[in-house]
């Protein structure tokens, strides 16, 4: 009796909590760049070019590599006004942009030490690196 009764109770905690786990399921897929988006001009790009959404979900992808010595620019795009990403803050090399919504935003990293740089968001709640290795 005892034992039906834990089943029971069981089954119907595991029912109620299936709606529920499956509304905090992550979506692993990066968020589009909207088709409007005001484009950085072509002299801001230097060496190759690495694009970041900065979204709700934070920044994509939220680990960018890229090789010693090769001269990068990471391209920042705010994707939605539901986020705090509303910033772009890399304090070991003091750059701190502010990012439009809809609007590239050119960022040159220097490439010439091996090193992970961390940049987030103005908040420091969306944090995400950069690997130069």
């Amino acid at each position: 009796m005892l034992r039906r009764a834990i089943v029971s109770l069981l089954t119907v905690s595991a029912l109620i909590s299936l709606p529920v786990l499956a509304g905090c399921k992550k979506d692993e897929a990066a968020p589009a760049k909207p088709a409007n988006v005001t484009k950085v001009a072509a002299g801001e790009i230097v060496g190759r070019r690495v694009d970041v959404i900065a979204s709700e979900k934070g920044f994509t992808p939220n680990e960018v590599r890229l090789k010693k010595g090769e001269a990068s620019t990471l391209v920042f795009t705010r994707t939605s006004d539901d986020t705090c990403a509303d910033a772009v803050v890399i304090k070991d090399l003091k750059i701190e942009k502010k990012l439009p919504l809809a609007t590239e935003v050119a960022v040159q990293i220097p490439a010439g030490d091996a090193k992970t740089y961390e940049f987030a968001c103005g908040m420091g709640m969306f944090k995400s690196k950069i690997v130069v290795e």
